[in-house]
This record gives structure tokens, sequence and C-alpha cells, in this order.
């Protein structure tokens, strides 16, 4: 999820609060109040067997809500434009609970009825500004994260002013949804670094609890504020609040309890990894705008080797603090102003976290900014800054890094989904933090992509088939590849892998990922080494002239859709159509998977109903592999057919009877493992 305080080139992955304030003011200009406006698009579809040439992404009109749009094997349902108190504001993050998508903003929430997809209705909204406003829910629970510096506890739109109040919240909201219109503010739990994302954890031992995992990357708060926030190093003190996530238990039936009842160091022992640094562009660029800074007066400083302009939304609170400090009051002087140039160096030093003190490496990264649970095979993927993590997660308090992965081409690690089979892990780069255009045509393909893991077993053995009884202690990952969204976008669309989740498509691993102003991509990963796009959606830039912020923050498959959270423009749905890709018995077996509620930082396992389409799906990608003869093929349709029309004890003694031919023909497939997902399947259909 895009940080605010990261949409600045001066800034990477750990910086404190008053970035956050300059770019939450800097970056988001008021736009004019729009109702919530629905309109249904027929964007045209190419269904062609190859990639679309030229690609139809590249030289889209520039518009916020006329821009031109291309898709490819994917048909944009509906766009609904925010309401009144959140046009203009940014839509972040998505969670989704019986027919309604809880959309997150940085004024509070939206909850949108989308039972008819092509025409959602606002059932309510809740106003109480905090960035990011990611939201999760569980049963009649709604979690909602704050880490700026702005956000109240009363939930005002006045924000916080003063560097110490008790008015202030950076942590987790909670509240009581059982009347989803009319959301009761329940109790909260303030942490010492916010809570950028969050995570949601059921233990089924402990079902009178749920667990809820906070990652919050920002500075660490005065404790003057909040009472035993430490910002030493852990070595320097043992409750620093650095190096580690916290973990809140949650009472289900009070809630206004939820606690931190464990802060796990999963941290300790890592240094910083080697990094890729700027592209030599924005290299160039940095240093004519830093010059042309100094030269109008403006403030600069080094960050991480590079000098960087500072926005004035940032100079401004800290120019006050200076004449605060003198004991003056007006504008500041020449001598705050040098006073502050002096300072700017340690200022930023502090910014940028914890700097080693002696000899040795600097120390690794401090806080992961997401973290996707897998409660099915006990682990999960920690996206931590500067690695990639795999977290054993069998004692939800208490959760334990059994491996970590760095990657020089990687900048920052944001967020991580695991394939359904739990042998693959998939970790997304937020390179420019979500802010910058990184998907260039002078972009390198390493850059700002996913990164996609196979698990293996400590001997180093890959893991093929996942025994969710078997210990995942030893679990490694194994590098295979990267996928980047495949079309140059422009200079003025911020672009970089972000936020997506699995489509249920059974026997792939089939993923829709959001990627800004780049767009919405549908790609396969089933092969690790030869990830495949195989449908996309995009808009022209929100501006053609200058970078102004939009496109795509999230994209995930919910209960037959594809829902997208539009930072900029409002909530997106999608619908996939058949393709060469992807058949339309594929779709439909997709449709079958049902979720009572769904947050994808906490994976759920995907199981397919027995179904007609379910059997069809896996005939059309039999046929789509070569692993049975054409003449088998053609038998299981016709018994599939002759079954769905007519139910008799013939058609499924038939279907048992082709299933037996099945096992015999996975022997000698090279599909072997599909064959005998068919002839499962049609055993079911047999036996229901």
């Amino acid at each position: 999820m895009a940080s605010e305080y990261r949409r600045n080139p001066a800034v990477r992955s750990t910086v404190a609060p008053l970035f956050s304030l300059a770019l939450a003011l800097g970056l988001f200009s008021a736009a004019a109040c729009a109702p919530a406006i629905s309109t249904t698009t027929g964007t045209n579809s190419s269904m062609s067997a190859g990639e679309p040439t030229p690609d139809p992404r590249v030289g889209l009109r520039a518009g916020k809500f006329d821009a031109a749009s291309a898709a490819w094997n994917m048909k944009l349902v509906s766009t609904t434009q925010p309401t009144e108190k959140f046009a203009g504001i940014t839509n972040s993050d998505l969670a989704f609970t019986g027919p309604y998508a809880i959309q997150g903003s940085y004024n509070g929430y939206q909850v949108w009825d989308i039972s008819n997809p092509s025409a959602p209705t606002l059932k309510t909204s809740y106003f109480c500004p905090a960035s990011q406003s990611d939201v999760s829910v569980y049963k009649n629970l709604l979690f909602v994260s704050g880490e700026g510096n702005s956000g109240r506890l009363d939930c005002g739109a006045e924000g916080v002013k003063d560097t110490v109040s008790h008015d202030r919240l950076r942590g987790l909201r909670i509240f009581d949804i059982t009347d989803i219109t009319n959301p009761k503010y329940v109790g909260n739990v303030q942490t010492c670094r916010g809570s950028h994302t969050h995570t949601v954890l059921y233990d089924p031992k402990d079902p009178e609890n749920v667990y809820v995992y906070i990652s919050g990357s920002a500075g660490v708060r005065s404790p003057s504020e909040l009472p035993g926030c430490v910002k030493a190093t852990p070595d320097k003190d043992p409750n620093s609040a650095l190096f580690r996530i916290e973990v809140v238990k949650v009472p289900l039936a009070h809630p206004e309890q939820a606690a931190i009842v464990s802060s796990p160091r999963i941290f300790n022992d890592l240094t910083a990894p080697v990094r890729h640094g700027d592209s030599p562009e924005d290299v160039a660029a940095a240093k004519a705008a830093a010059a042309a800074a100094r030269a109008r007066g403006g403030y600069t400083a080094v960050v991480f080797g590079s000098e960087r302009v500072l926005p004035n939304q940032m100079i401004q609170p800290l120019l006050d603090s200076v004449v605060k400090a003198r004991g003056g009051t007006g504008p500041a002087t020449t001598a705050d102003s040098a006073a502050l140039r002096a300072a700017l160096p340690g200022i930023i030093d502090r910014m940028v976290g914890p700097q080693a003190t002696g000899p040795g490496p600097r120390p690794g990264p401090t806080q992961c900014h997401d973290i996707t649970v897998y409660p099915a095979i006990g682990l999960a993927g920690g996206a931590c800054e500067g690695y990639g993590f795999l977290l054993d997660i069998r004692d939800p308090a208490h959760p334990v890094r059994i491996a970590a992965a760095a990657d020089s081409n990687f900048s920052y690690w944001h967020s991580a989904t695991f394939n359904n089979d739990g042998t693959k892990v998939l970790f997304s780069d937020e390179w420019g933090g979500g802010g910058q255009p990184k998907c260039r045509i002078t972009d390198r393909r390493e850059w700002g992509a996913d990164a996609i893991f196979t698990l293996t077993d400590a001997s180093g053995t890959p893991i093929m088939v996942r025994n969710t009884s078997a210990d995942p202690a030893g679990d490694k990952m194994a590098f295979q590849n990267y996928y980047k969204l495949p079309a140059a976008q422009t200079k003025e669309e911020n672009c970089v892998a972000h936020n997506g989740s699995l489509i249920p498509i059974p026997g792939r691993d089939v993923m829709v990922q959001a990627w800004y102003q780049g767009g919405i991509s549908v790609f396969d990963w089933t092969d690790p080494k030869h990830p495949k796009e195989i449908a996309f959606f995009d808009r022209g830039p929100v501006d053609s002239t200058r970078m102004a912020m939009g496109g795509s923050w999230s994209a995930y498959w919910y209960n037959g859709n594809i829902v997208s959270s539009e930072i900029a423009r409002g909530l997106d749905i999608f619908e996939l159509v058949p393709s060469a890709y992807l058949t339309q018995n594929e779709i439909d077996a997709a449709k079958t998977v049902h979720f009572d509620y769904f947050n994808t930082q906490g994976q759920p396992k995907l199981v397919w109903p027995t179904s007609f389409a379910l059997a069809r799906a896996y005939t059309d990608q039999l046929e789509r592999s070569q692993g049975v003869s054409a003449d088998r093929l053609s038998q299981v349709r016709q018994a599939l057919a002759g079954a769905e029309k007519s139910p008799s004890m013939q058609t499924k003694t038939a279907l048992t009877a082709l299933a037996a031919q099945l096992d015999a023909d996975a022997a000698a497939s090279n599909d072997g493992a599909r064959v005998r997902s068919l002839a499962k399947s049609l055993r079911d259909l047999s036996a229901s």
C-alpha cells in the first residue's frame, strides 16, 4: 500500500511523520465535489490468441473521469465516483463482507453494496480522516489502520497540530459493523509507530479471539504522547519500538478490550541488503531539481547518498518549530532558516532509521510493510522493507521468522501472495513508494516488479505437495523469476507493482494485480519461471502535463468479479471474458468459489465445490496442455453433457468408468496431476 510519506523522491523506506504531513498536504489537490455516480462501460476487449500489437495501453488519452481506456480479455462493468466528503481524497485498500465492498480512504471509509456489480450503491460512509485507513473485517468487526500524525481519536477533521498530543490516533481503530448502515466506533489500540497496514489472523484453536498483526513504518512516537515508546535501537534499550511488529489480541465478545499481547522481534540479526539505487534517469533528474532548488533558495538534503529537494509542506512546519523553540511568533527569520539548514542533516539521519554506530554493516529493516497470513499452511509472507520473510504463525501470538530473502533488484518489499497449494510465494516491490513513474520504457524490467519464489524443505528440495500437518519450520525460498507489467507507461503515471489476489482458477496460479496508473494486470504464474500476462485494463494518465496521483491501489477477486479501488476515480468493477488463455468453463469454475468475507492479507484456502464447470475447466486445461488424447477429451465432454442434461444412474456410471480410464491415462500423461484432478471431479459428480 502506498505510503504517503514515500511519494516524494526524497523518501525511502522508513521516513518520519513530517514527510507524511508534507506529502499528504502536497500531493492531492481538492477536486470538485462529485456525487456517487455509477456508469456501465462497454470497453472493447480483444480476445486474440496473442497479445494485442501494438499494445493499446500505450498513448491513451489523459483525463480524470474522461480518460481513454484499453482492455484485453476483461471488461469494465462499472465505475463509481466517491461521495462528497471523499471526493478528491486518496482511496486506499479494500475489504469485503457479504455483498459489501469496504473501501478505505484517507478520509475514512465507504461501504458499497456490490450485489449488482453494474450499479454499486452506497450503503454508508464513515468520515474519520487518517492515513492510510487500510481496512479488514472479521465477522461483525471492522479494523482500520491509522499512521500519520493528523489522525484524531475523535475522527475530527481539524487534525493534530501539536508535536505531542493525547488527541492523536496512531494505531488500529475497531468498529462494530453488526448494523453496517450504522458502524459503531468501539475502541482503538495505540502503537508506537502507528499502523500503516495490518493483518487479521483467526486461529481455530482460539475461537474466542482474533489476532491482528500491526505493521507501522513511521517514526517512533514520543513517550510523552504514548508511554513506553523508545526510539533507541535494541542494543541500547531492550524496550525499543524498532525491529519488531505488534500482535494485538481482540476478544470477539469485547473488542473494546483489544490490546497488544506481544511484540515479536522478527528482524533480529539482519543487516541492510544491497540496493539497486535509482535509475540513471532519476539520478540526473534529482541532481537537476536539487540544483534548481538551491538556486532559488529552497531546501535540499542528502538522503541515502543522493541530494533531494524537500517540499515546502515539510519545511514550513519545521520552520514553525524553530520559531516556536526560540519563543518567537510570526514568519521565520533569516537566522531561523540558517538554523534549520544546519539542523537538516541530523533531522534526516533520524528520519531514515537507525544507523550503524560502530564498525560493521548497517542494521537491516526495522518493520514490515505488509504481512500476508495463510493459516491453512501455518505460514505467513512478510514483505519487510529490505527483505521478504517466511514466518511460522502456528502460534498466532508469537510468529517466528524461518527464512528471509534479499534481492538487490528489489527496492522496497511491499506485499506477499502464496499460491493456493502453498508451494510458491510472490513478493511485490513498491520501488518509488507508489508515487513515482517506474514503468517507463527506460526502467529495468527487474525493478518495481514481482519476485516469484518456490518453497523448499530444509534440504532444498522443492515442495511439490504441501502436507498441511507437516512442520513448516524448515521451509526456505528459492527465487525463480520476476513479473512486471509489460506495457511501458509515461513519466506522468505513477506505476509500480501493488496489491492483488489470486483468482480461483482451478489447477492454475492466476493473479490479478493493481499497478497504480499502470492499470490492472491478470497474469498466470503456474510456471514460476515463465509468468505470462493473460488480461489487462488501463486508463490514460490523470493529467498529461504533470504527475497527478491516481490509478488502481488494489484489485481483488471477490465472488465472481474483480473489484478495484481507484485512487482518484472511485470504485471499479470488472469481469473476465473468455480468451485463448482462459476459457468460459474456467471462469465459471472460479465463480463457484464463494467467500463470506475476504481480506487479501488473510489468505483463504480455495476449495472448489463439485460442479460441471469444474470438470469442464480441467478438460479445457488438458486440451491446452495436450495432457490426454483428443478422443478421451471428446468422451469426457459427451459424458458431462449427458449427465448434466439427464442425471441418471446410467450417466453417473459412465462418469465413474471414465474416471477409472483417466487414472490409467495419468501415468503416461505429461500433465498427470491435472488428469487425476479431472478423474476426481468426475467421481464427485457421480456421487453427488
